[in-house]
């Protein structure tokens, strides 16, 4: 059994209307056709957009964390910079200790 074939302009005229509205199953109810086939008609229109991109403005793209991970991210640079500084002062005590131990022994 074959489906309906639709008009790329009838197509592009409900994916704009989906993606506006932000509500794909009432576009699809609305119009009488089966969700998954608009989701498909979203998800290959996304595709296409994305093969007909030039590859410099593919490249552009720049990953913003959300104020919540960037503070979440301050964190856990602060917590491992403190973890950081005591193996430093860890091996500057050991250091000191060898020395003492064997004044001849050479650190760098």
């Amino acid at each position: 059994m074959k489906g309906k074939r639709y008009p790329k302009e009838y197509k592009d005229q409900l994916i704009k209307e989906a993606l506006e509205i932000g509500n794909v199953v009432q576009v699809a109810k609305r119009n009488e056709i089966n969700v998954k086939t608009l989701y498909r008609w979203i998800s290959e229109s996304n595709h296409k957009a994305w093969q007909n991109t030039k590859s410099d403005a593919k490249k552009m793209g720049v990953y913003v964390p959300s104020h919540q991970e960037f503070k979440q991210l301050e964190k856990e640079n602060d917590k491992l910079k403190k973890i950081l500084g005591e193996k430093d002062l860890e091996i500057a005590v050991l250091r000191d200790l060898i020395k003492k131990q064997n004044p001849g022994f050479q650190t760098e």
